[in-house]
């Protein structure tokens, strides 16, 4: 469908090595970062994210500036320290030389001896007005010192930092810390992870799960099997953005090569990151079974799907294929040194299977039980294979279905369920909640956010999630070796949405993995949050900003012509200023103490402070006229009941590149509801509405529920209820296409006797696939 509007957006600059001993260019954004303060800055508190275990104030004050020396005891803090100074160099103005003297002076790294039972991870960071100390038994801790250092010196763009003293004693809570980025379904450059793995770094996160391979993708090089990134690294994107102006497929393709995996691998373990590869076994694995046909179950070629959702495609369980698996994993384990190999296990429908004769037969051969006895067999072969090679398995919790191979860790993600079971029986356990952890679930409710899941996941509901399970016993509470984010990437398709969707809840993650449970304090938390935000800046990271912004909910009086506000911040922040005379709001401007009553017209922008200094770039702004009582689009409406099972947003297909519109929408009964619209003198009912590709592979049982009305009209009907099941108000037939722009616009007269008030229920009838008329926005038209 194309696009109305043809605005452009600035890409992000690309970042750079910061941690590791190469130069890089660094692109910065002279309107987002200030300029260096010629006076020292006062550091007033210790702003760390993840919050260390311990922090002993004391007296005085240690300024670091362009004098400051670096001093270096033995090799690995040598390396440290170049990585610590490099990293300030090149995001602050202060470049501090480095020596490899005794001197105690300036700032001094040095590893200590272990103490009994102590983390390998621990650092020490002693700040006192003679100097600075950083000391860990390990270069690892020696790093997440550096890192705390950093923090404390980091965002304030001055040529000289007065720093308050202190101690931090400080080790992690758990040892898996993990972020897990989804590859397969849209390619990320390796620039790009490596921006990631730096801001990882810096809050201390150590696992990187890297998903490389799915339905839609297969993202690393196989030399023994080329075909796999040849043919199973390039899909056709469904709709309009799958051909060119030509006619032409519009492939869209990438893979990492086996030299850029090893630089990446490189890349993470000098700032001490693991990479935990991820190969899909026995599911989602369409990408694969399009390139080695003769390894699938159904006969005849596929492609790599253009669907997101479930794919039906299942590997082959028989010898020839699991030899296959096996030589896949020979090179993976090649290019990836970490302990884990993960071997997905989710998801794996298994209509293939159950159809197949051959399959039927060799279940029967093998003395199986059923399908899922033969997803545990063949796991377990694997898992014997990974062992040989000196690796564990891990994967998602659906591989305790049918038998756990023996020593494999599970990733719990249908909640924490499955991670309670494996704990109890005595597997380790990576807790990842998809209703919890799932970044690509919208930052907040807010009309601004990009395509995702509109049912968000909020930086409070991260931060305050445990873990540890309060039903597990104490001694099966140790099996629980981490937590982790993870970032599917079906609908975030640029890197500015990546950003987006990624930070600032990075903060929170790396908090509820690194801070021991009893120093969690969600206020504390907001209090040093700005100072992260000016860190993630200075790393020229494009953080979300709708988690910063004001959030406002309005209920409209059309006969007083007025309207009464309500206004918040999503993460909590109170001080809200807001003007309504077209001025944007200062520190000055009134506080916002309680719900506001606004004749209409007026023109309200708000914006939240802290210490005096506003959170987001840009304040919030609202229009509230005549039009705005009369109106309401897909973000501002509710979704009918019955309809509201799996509600997105969802983005346009077209243009192919740059900005595209976005709608919300519920795939399984697409249904709008205005509530309590007012009705007084209304003649019609004016819709804009747009098309786009219904592409989504649902289970039988989803398919048996969606819900559609029967069409009437030869292409159906836009159709007004006054409730769900009510009374219909207003209809008129659907057109067979779009018009040129993508767009349609409909006039629906309003039908007499219809209430003065009234919930308008909005649908389109007719199953339109494999397209699907979705709504944009709906007008009340008067009869003036």
């Amino acid at each position: 469908m194309i696009r109305y509007r043809t605005t452009t957006a600035a890409l992000a600059s690309a970042l750079f090595v910061v941690l590791g001993g190469t130069t890089a260019c660094v692109a910065t954004n002279d309107a987002a970062t200030p300029a260096a303060q010629a006076q020292p800055v006062q550091v007033e508190s210790a702003t760390i994210i993840p919050r260390p275990q311990s922090m002993q104030p004391a007296a005085g004050t240690f300024l670091v500036a362009a004098g400051t020396t670096v001093h270096a005891q033995g090799e690995a803090a040598a390396r440290v320290a170049a990585q610590f100074t490099g990293l300030l160099g090149r995001t602050t103005p202060l470049a501090l030389a480095t020596d490899a003297g005794k001197a105690e002076d300036g700032i001094v790294f040095r590893l200590t001896p272990a103490g009994a039972g102590a983390s390998p991870e621990a650092y020490a960071l002693d700040i006192s007005p003679t100097g600075i100390v950083v000391e860990a038994a390990s270069e690892h801790g020696l790093f997440n010192g550096a890192m705390s250092l950093w923090q404390l010196l980091a965002g304030q763009q001055a040529a000289a930092v007065s720093l308050p003293a202190m101690r931090i004693e400080d080790a992690p809570r758990f040892a898996w810390r993990g972020l897990m980025l989804d590859s397969a379904r849209h390619f990320w450059s390796v620039e790009q992870i490596k921006i990631l793995l730096d801001a990882m770094a810096t809050q201390k996160l150590n696992t990187f799960h890297w998903h490389l391979t799915d339905d839609q993708g297969w993202r690393i090089e196989i030399k023994r099997y080329p075909k796999l990134t040849e043919i199973g690294g390039c899909r056709v994107p469904q709709g309009d953005a799958g051909r060119k102006a030509d006619g032409t497929p519009n492939l869209y393709c990438g893979h990492y090569t086996q030299e850029q995996i090893r630089d990446v691998v490189a890349y993470a373990a000098a700032r001490h990151i693991t990479i935990v590869p991820e190969i899909d076994v026995p599911g989602h694995a369409q990408a694969a079974v399009a390139a080695y046909p003769e390894h699938g179950v159904v006969d005849g070629p596929t492609e790599p799907s253009h669907n997101w959702g479930v794919n039906p495609y299942l590997f082959n369980p028989r010898e020839e294929t699991l030899q296959f698996l096996e030589g896949v994993l020979a090179e993976v384990i090649d290019l990836f040194p970490g302990p884990y190999v993960h071997i997905g296990g989710d998801e794996a429908v298994k209509y293939q299977w159950q159809a197949s004769p051959a399959v039927q037969a060799h279940i029967r051969a093998l003395g199986l039980k059923d399908e899922e006895a033969l997803q545990s067999h063949m796991l377990k072969r694997l898992e014997k294979f990974l062992e040989e090679h000196d690796r564990k398995l891990i994967g998602w919790d659906e591989i305790i279905e049918g038998g756990l191979p023996p020593q494999a860790t599970v990733m719990s993600w249908r909640g924490i369920e499955g991670g309670i079971e494996a704990a109890t029986h005595g597997h380790d356990v990576v807790m990842a909640p998809g209703n919890t952890l799932y970044l690509d679930f919208l930052q907040t409710n807010l009309p601004d956010e990009p395509p995702g899941r509109p049912k968000f996941t909020s930086m409070q509901k991260i931060y305050a999630f445990d873990p540890v399970p309060g039903q597990l016993q104490p001694e099966q509470r140790r099996h629980v070796i981490g937590v982790q984010a993870n970032m599917w990437t079906e609908h975030t398709r640029t890197w500015e949405r990546l950003q987006h969707n990624l930070f600032p809840r990075m903060a929170a993650l790396a908090e509820i993995a690194w801070t021991q449970l009893q120093r969690k304090d969600y206020d504390d938390f907001l209090k040093r949050l700005p100072a992260q935000l000016q860190r993630y800046r200075a790393l020229d990271i494009a953080y979300g900003q709708t988690a910063l912004s004001v959030a406002m909910q309005r209920h409209d009086d059309r006969a007083g012509n007025r309207v009464d506000v309500e206004l918040s911040n999503p993460l909590g922040y109170g001080d809200i200023r807001y003007t309504t005379d077209g001025s944007a709001p200062t520190a000055r401007s009134p506080a916002y103490a309680a719900p506001l009553a606004l004749q209409v017209p007026t023109y309200l922008e708000a914006a939240v402070f802290f210490d005096g200094k506003p959170l987001a770039d840009k304040a919030s702004r609202w229009t509230l006229d005549a039009a705005s009582l009369l109106t309401r689009n897909d973000k501002t409406l509710a979704q009918c009941p019955q309809g509201g099972r799996l509600l997105l947003r969802l983005e346009d297909d077209n243009p192919t590149d740059g900005p595209r519109e976005n709608f919300d929408v519920t795939i399984f009964n697409p249904c709008w509801l205005w509530e309590g619209a007012q009705l007084q003198d209304v003649a019609s009912i004016q819709v804009r509405a747009g098309r786009i590709p219904y592409n989504f592979g649902l289970l039988r049982e989803e398919e048996a529920k969606r819900g559609f009305r029967k069409a009437v009209a030869a292409h159906g009907e836009f159709e007004v209820r006054d409730g769900c099941e009510g009374p219909v108000l207003a209809s008129v037939p659907l057109p067979e296409a779009a018009d040129a722009d993508g767009f349609i616009t409909l006039d629906a007269p309003l039908h007499s006797g219809a209430n003065a008030t009234a919930n308008l229920c909005m649908t389109f009838s007719g199953d339109t696939r494999p397209t699907m008329w979705v709504l944009k926005q709906v007008a009340l038209r008067t009869g003036d």
